[in-house]
């Protein structure tokens, strides 16, 4: 009989310390990640310029065509 109340007392808590780690690792899972995007009037830079499929026009150093059309080159 004490054997018994053992065993179960074993289980109970194996079960229990698997369930805190499952919660644990789906809270951990389900957390949002945060990206931070840049501020709408940053001036883009040469090569983001380019990489948008513009050209940099030096001679107003502004971004011509493409993703970034138009704002001075930073």
């Amino acid at each position: 009989m004490r054997i018994r109340r053992s065993l179960a007392a074993v289980i109970t808590t194996a079960a229990l310390a698997g369930l805190g780690l499952t919660g644990a690792a789906t809270a951990t899972a389900a957390a949002p990640t945060v990206t931070h995007a840049a501020p709408a009037n940053a001036s883009p830079t040469r090569g983001e310029c380019e990489d948008g499929g513009g050209r940099v026009d030096l001679a107003t150093g502004t971004c011509k065509g493409g993703k970034f059309d138009g704002p001075m080159i930073d």
